[in-house]
């Protein structure tokens, strides 16, 4: 069998025009999973919730968005008055008034 034919048999593809090479391809580079702030307190037990809201003058409770999956915080809903610490890596603008209207505060991630 000729060189050509195994070739062409046994691993096809081989031949033919299949465009050009990305190098250094970036994939995902749009990937930004959103959270708004009504679901912001789903990713925290209700058991937290309350413990720290019998203690007004205590620390805030700290919700970790990136390690729930989430990228991005959207202003959507309302919170409840009380403060909380946002970790996150994007915040919209109306996301960010409303956590530090309620005495919260917004923390970037890399």
């Amino acid at each position: 069998m000729s060189r050509y034919l195994l070739r062409k048999n046994c691993h096809p593809g081989y031949f033919g025009k299949v465009g050009m090479r990305h190098y250094h391809l970036k994939k995902n580079t749009y990937f930004c999973p959103t959270i708004n702030l009504d679901k912001l307190w789903t990713l925290v037990s209700e058991q937290t919730r309350v413990n720290y809201s019998k203690k007004p003058d205590g620390p805030a409770p700290i919700i970790d968005v990136v390690r729930a999956g989430f990228f991005k915080v959207l202003g959507k809903g309302k919170l409840p008055k009380q403060p909380v610490i946002v970790k996150a890596k994007f915040f919209s603008r109306k996301a960010e008034e409303k956590i530090k209207g309620v005495g919260g505060a917004c923390v970037l991630m890399a």
